[in-house]
């Protein structure tokens, strides 16, 4: 039966809401969604969300990454555990719901049955991810990679804007860098990990459906790409003789997107481009930008990685251009579990939604975890178009009800659905 431990099912709904736009008070820039790791405003809603964790009936500690972690005990002694949770960093200029929604949402649940003395036989944790977007240090996932045991230490040498590198960011926010190791979850103690999500695009929208079930989230490769050639005189050195940065760039850009245009599911972005020292009536000497090429299939994308390569180098050699191309983000396509794909579906049926299955373009800390154990995600529909990562995301408060609804029957039969995919194997 759906759960029927919020009464109305409204309640939970709004709080989630309410909660998501009190959060969104926590930002570096006035005006608009920017938190990024260790800067006071994720050290603020890194606070707000322990204590709603708390107010929830949960146990609340922080790992040597900045995770927060809020766990609501079991009833059964050493049963491993229900993990579910996303990220609260941000894009720059980014949405409130990206990310957020998956700490928030597991939180009101929880709290709805703390109120009715509801536990389960397994303990749940709520982990709040410190850093998924990679915006201020150029390396995404920091904390789902902490827990899975897969984090990089070489990234601690990595610098913001400012020049402050990650190692000295986190002792000054005092967090131990030497402790991250501690920070991986012992084996087999993670039964599954869950995450809820906005869909980030326009598929459940434009089909009118309020929740979708992710079969599997595509990998990536991201590199930074400096492009060094001469500068100039705009006006008097002729074209044919020029070594110009960026329209060496933009030979390239031109290629990623015919390259990534002709194959589905691949999909290839610029999404930083700087002329350092540029200036109108100088030639451009230097270029930097950003590449980041995904696909749900790891063959096609490392394909299409091979090909931009090849011909980075054709351009430059041709255009007389230097060229330095460096990985700082590489991670492989994760399957959704199909035995919580189907506790997913179970769970949508008793809340009478139908089961659409989509795969994710976009990566999630449910990447991470999955090298460790069974995941599976829930899509939320997401409004504007299904435009994400951007001011106007947008969502509903009934779409967040009814996903509330969903996970809490997906938590209450989850033994079930463990036994019967282990009776299965």
């Amino acid at each position: 039966m759906p759960s029927t431990l919020n009464a109305p099912t409204t309640t939970t709904a709004q709080e989630i809401m309410e909660r998501l736009h009190l959060l969104a008070q926590h930002t570096e820039q006035e005006g608009m969604m920017t938190r990024t790791y260790l800067t006071a405003a994720h050290r603020g809603a890194a606070g707000q969300i322990a204590a709603w964790m708390r107010d929830a009936g949960m146990t609340v500690r922080r790992d040597a990454v900045g995770n927060v972690i809020g766990r609501y005990e079991g009833t059964e002694e050493g049963r491993a555990v229900l993990m579910t949770g996303s990220h609260f960093d941000t894009v720059r200029n980014g949405g409130i719901y990206d990310g957020l929604l998956g700490i928030i949402l597991p939180i009101s649940c929880v709290a709805a049955w703390h109120r009715a003395g509801k536990r389960f036989p397994f303990p749940i944790e709520i982990v709040a991810f410190s850093e998924e977007e990679g915006v201020r240090f150029k390396a995404p996932m920091l904390g789902s990679r902490a827990i899975a045991g897969t984090f990089q230490h070489a990234v601690l040498n990595n610098t913001d804007e400012q020049g402050i590198s990650m190692r000295d960011a986190m002792q000054a926010a005092d967090f131990d860098p030497a402790k991250i190791s501690a920070a991986a979850a012992p084996k087999d103690s993670i039964a599954a990990f869950i995450e809820v999500h906005i869909e980030q695009g326009p598929v459940l929208l434009n089909e009118g459906l309020p929740l979708g079930i992710v079969t599997a989230i595509s990998g990536a490769s991201r590199f930074m790409l400096e492009l060094e050639g001469l500068a100039g005189h705009a006006g008097t050195v002729p074209m044919n003789i020029r070594h110009d940065a960026a329209m060496a760039a933009a030979e390239l850009a031109l290629f990623i997107e015919q390259r990534c245009s002709n194959v589905d599911g691949l999909v290839g972005t610029i999404g930083q481009w700087q002329v350092p020292n540029g200036a109108t009536n100088v030639i451009p000497g230097r270029c930097t930008l950003s590449l980041d090429v995904r696909a749900g299939d790891d063959a096609i994308r490392l394909a299409a990685v091979n090909d931009i390569e090849t011909e980075l180098a054709r351009i430059c050699s041709k255009r007389g251009v230097r060229s330095k191309l460096t990985k700082t983000y590489e991670t492989t396509s994760a399957t959704c579990a199909p035995w919580l794909q189907d506790g997913w579906r179970t769970a949508m049926a008793l809340n009478n939604c139908t089961p659409r299955l989509l795969p994710s373009g976009a990566g999630h800390d449910a990447m991470a975890i999955a090298t460790i154990a069974p995941m599976a995600m829930l899509f939320v529909r997401c409004g504007n178009g299904g435009i994400s990562h951007n001011p106007a995301e947008t969502m509903t408060t009934e779409d967040a009800g009814i996903a509330a609804d969903v996970f809490m029957d997906f938590v209450e039969n989850f033994d079930a659905v463990a036994a019967k995919a282990s009776a299965s194997n």
